[in-house]
């Protein structure tokens, strides 16, 4: 091949410009917003139009010099203390502009920064309400500028690509959102056929570490779940620490990832070789010092007042949906209180506009591939429900990032293809313990014939990666996991509705025969509780055998006795079963929780009212949305690794390099049927 797939000769970047009606625009809500800022606020005196428009013009000004020296600094802890010190920037040209005009009156600096952060909320008002997304434009300008003074750029006519990933939305749930409205942009893109929409089957365990380390890194053999137990080290292994995805990494890396050779990840929990990193869990430590992937978003001083303004409004909507739900007696209902609003703004508000700044620095340096991840939805879905009203909104806010994006291509250093995925979906219903009054280890404690249980809490994945966000952005370590299960009896972990019981009297796996021996009790009562779906065990005679509490099937025999255990679920659950069966990490038992197909619904054994990590509903139906420009898979895409390849390929194919980019492994047979 001698050109690449799509390649656009003689391609120049344009340069975004003002109309001058858009300056005129901006100008005087500028001064409106000031204007309204000062009559609110106490420490100022009454200021006239003329005044705020006088000082609109001067902070404008000001704005174009001041901020972009402070992102261009190469201090340490740039995400935070470059927050701060922008805010600071901004009441400080406010008194500044104040000092330089006449009419207008500021008593402090701390009065400055309340008016600063009362414009920028009067601001963000009124260009709801007028449409206008004029500061779009200036953005755009502010990171073109940075990117061709980098030194960085590379200009070229060979198509880039960028992996969009929305965290945990299935398949059918886009499909009526799209219908429904609240996904115009992606919709757009399916009526005007530049893109296809298919479904992808993610692995068991179906969250983000496996469907990740598949995706960008090509393998994720032996990533149990969202966290397990490795018997022989007497740890507990989770994919939010920045220490285990960093193994994890090393593991499976058995090749060039899906962005090496000058790639970007941005919000991933590995890094798939990229050379440019911002909110990378695997390479947390080579974040932790001054990060000029940051330089962007800081460069412009409106976006972090704007920032804290849309960070304090998610608060108060999670307070105000929570109250809704409690009011109305929405069930099921989800845990919504203490830190969980400041999750929810993080992920919904800094987290996705860092990334989308990133993204859009990497398509003005003409970076080849960009990978990044958007936790927004699968926050909100696992506390508010899959398709709840403030769910769906957190989806149209990241419909219209995507067209940021989008609109961004014309301006990029090469023409760049947009492929949009999802690394699973999620399956809602109340949880083990709303049910029942106790919980999975609960339950496994009341059937040991000896020894006690030690249960870890789960939490959702942004919960516990927040943490190390905020490790990463102030320089400090993270807390060291408390990871050491050495001394304890019996270990259960939640990921979703899939339940793993380690029993660490025995170093390795214990079979069906030793448990019958030893706890006799314990199987049955697991098998035969109306909550639980399935439990996988290792039998001597037998190997893997799937228990129910109507019958048994036997996985290597490929013979059913009773009533099939897994005739609710998809037809490739035995198959998926079996992989899982044959890690060197699988649990003594894998516990799965019951699924309804009448319903749609199962249950968590974490305290999460949409889940994901096992088996049964839209949860394994995750979604592809790819330019028609590229070939379509040639058989149906089942595991991460099979995406991986695709991914790969797509690559490959644009960037004018050889093999087949629609050819990834069969799907496995169907071993079962609905």
């Amino acid at each position: 091949m001698s050109a690449a797939y799509g390649e656009a000769p003689g391609w120049a970047p344009e340069k975004p410009r003002f109309r001058p009606w858009q300056l005129v625009v901006a100008w005087l809500l500028g001064a409106v917003s000031l204007l309204v800022a000062t009559k609110l606020l106490p420490g100022t005196s009454d200021s006239t139009f003329r005044a705020a428009l006088v000082v609109a013009a001067l902070i404008a000004l000001l704005n174009a010099l001041l901020p972009p020296l402070i992102a261009a600094l190469r201090i340490p802890f740039t995400a935070l203390l470059g927050f701060f010190l922008v805010l600071f920037v901004d009441a400080g040209m406010l008194l500044l502009a104040d000092g330089l005009s006449s009419g207008m009156s500021i008593d402090s600096f701390w009065s400055a920064l309340w008016v600063a952060l009362a414009a920028a909320a009067v601001g963000v008002v009124l260009s709801v309400l007028l449409g206008t997304n004029d500061d779009d434009i200036y953005s755009l300008r502010v990171v073109q500028r940075i990117a061709r003074r980098s030194g960085e750029q590379v200009v070229t006519d060979r198509p880039g690509i960028v992996f969009l990933e929305i965290d945990g939305l299935a398949l059918p749930v886009l499909q009526r959102a799209m219908r429904d409205g609240h996904a115009p942009t992606l919709a757009r893109w399916l009526e005007d056929d530049t893109h296809r929409l298919t479904e992808w089957e993610p692995d068991l365990s179906s969250q983000t570490g496996a469907s990740q380390a598949g995706i960008l890194l090509g393998s994720n053999d032996d990533i149990v779940a969202f966290r397990w137990v490795e018997k022989e080290r007497q740890v507990l292994v989770a994919c939010s620490s920045p220490e285990d995805c960093a193994e994890l990494e090393r593991r499976h890396t058995t090749g060039p990832g899906l962005l090496s050779d000058g790639g970007a990840s941005r919000g991933n929990l590995f890094s798939g070789g990229a050379d440019h990193l911002i909110l990378t869990v695997s390479r947390m430590e080579a974040e932790r010092s001054s990060n000029p992937g940051y330089r962007a978003f800081l460069a412009n001083g409106f976006n972090v007042a704007r920032t804290f303004v849309l960070f304090g409004w998610e608060v108060i909507l999670e307070w105000i949906a929570a109250a809704q739900q409690r009011r109305r007696d929405v069930r099921p209902r989800g845990h919504r209180g203490g830190v969980y609003p400041f999750l929810r703004a993080t992920m919904c508000v800094i987290a996705r506009d860092l990334i989308v700044y990133g993204v859009l620095t990497d398509m003005m340096k003409g970076r080849p591939a960009v990978y990044a991840t958007f936790a927004s939805y699968d926050e909100v879905a696992h506390h508010s429900g899959l398709e709840r009203q403030d769910t769906l909104e957190a989806l149209r806010k990241l419909d219209q990032q995507f067209g940021r994006i989008e609109r961004a291509r014309r301006y990029a250093a090469r023409p760049y293809e947009i492929v949009v995925l999802s690394d699973h979906g999620q399956t809602q219903g109340a949880t083990f313990k709303q049910r029942n009054g106790y919980g999975l280890d609960e339950l496994v404690q009341r059937n040991l014939a000896h020894g006690g249980v030690s249960a870890v809490e789960g939490g959702d994945e942004q919960e516990a990666m927040v943490g190390h966000a905020a490790a990463e952005a102030t320089g400090r370590k993270a807390k060291k996991p408390k990871n050491d299960v050495s001394g304890r009896d019996v270990v259960v972990l939640g990921s979703g509705n899939l339940g793993l019981v380690y029993l660490m009297e025995k170093d390795g796996r214990m079979t069906r025969e030793e448990l019958d021996a030893r706890h006799p009790q314990l199987l049955p009562a697991l098998a035969s509780h109306p909550h639980v779906g399935w439990v996988l065990v290792k039998s001597d005679e037998h190997g893997a055998v799937v228990l129910g509490g109507s019958g048994v099937r036997y996985l290597e025999e490929d013979r059913v006795e009773g009533v099939d255990p897994l005739a609710g679920f998809h037809a490739t659950a035995a198959q998926h079963l079996l992989r899982t069966h044959g890690f060197a990490h699988a649990p003594d038992l894998l516990v799965g929780s019951f699924y309804d197909p009448a319903l749609d619904e199962g249950c968590a054994f974490e305290e999460l009212i949409s889940f994901h990590g096992g088996l049964g509903g839209s949860q394994t139906q995750a979604f592809l949305l790819y330019p028609t420009l590229l070939p379509a898979p040639e058989q149906p895409v089942v595991g991460a690794e099979t995406l991986h390849r695709v991914l790969v390929g797509w690559r490959r194919l644009l960037e004018g390099g050889h093999g087949s980019p629609a050819d990834p492994a069969p799907a496995p047979e169907p071993v079962a049927q609905r």
